[in-house]
């Protein structure tokens, strides 16, 4: 099973320092070590470390993107919020 991450788990790890986190579609993916290798420039990863950028993402990049560093990336999934 996955590891679970809050939204809040996510938002704390918004610097390079502390490992870069982003959500896509409810995945969580760190990015602190891909910062220099991402062919954008790392000033886009920075932006939105921490956040969800799934928008950001699947505007500039397709699902090949996704299943070529998706393995090596993912390290959880958002945890559901409490349904009201």
């Amino acid at each position: 099973m996955a590891k679970q991450f809050t939204a809040n788990d996510v938002k704390e790890h918004s610097t390079q320092d502390k490992g870069l986190y982003i959500i896509i579609d409810n995945s969580v993916y760190e990015m602190g070590g891909f910062v220099d290798e991402h062919p954008g420039g790392a000033k886009i990863l920075k932006r939105v470390g921490g956040k969800d950028a799934s928008k950001q993402f699947w505007k500039y990049h397709n699902e090949s993107v996704m299943k070529k560093y998706q393995d090596r990336l993912k390290i959880g999934e958002l945890k559901e919020s409490a349904k009201l």
